[in-house]
């Protein structure tokens, strides 16, 4: 157990997860991170993407929203908006997410202040998507 990392996933409504892990990958809004037991500390912003961790040689995945992330060398925690684990995914509602933001998207200007909201929910959904295939 002394070789395991910590892992905390935190919304403001659970603890989508906690546990020793091997690994685990993190979508940074400066790129994609991964950390091993060990790593250098430090604090970052989180992306919307894919998380993903291993734990006893098994990959677990993850559609995250924004937050951030503190990495010391025994734990890793992320405080995110939202985390849903790639089991939980209804990915029929997510294509219909998917479908919606497009509509909307080609209804609006990029320069206006709804587009930015809509090209959001449309990486949210493809992300959703894409991890509920995992």
């Amino acid at each position: 157990m002394s070789d395991e990392l910590i892992l905390e996933i935190v919304t403001p409504e659970k603890m989508a997860f906690t546990g020793g892990i091997e690994e685990v990958t993190i979508p940074g809004t400066e790129g994609e991170f991964g950390v091993l037991r060990g790593h250098e500390a430090f604090l970052t912003s989180v992306d919307i993407g894919e998380l993903n961790f291993t734990k006893d040689g098994k990959k677990t995945y993850y559609a995250i929203n924004t937050g951030y992330a503190e990495v010391t060398a025994h734990k890793v925690t992320v405080l995110i908006e939202t985390a849903e684990r790639s089991d939980s995914i209804d990915k029929d509602r997510a294509q219909r997410a998917k479908e919606n933001a497009e509509a909307r998207l080609a209804q609006v200007a990029k320069d206006d202040f709804e587009f930015e909201r809509n090209r959001l929910a449309l990486i949210r959904a493809i992300t959703r998507i894409r991890v509920a295939e995992k």
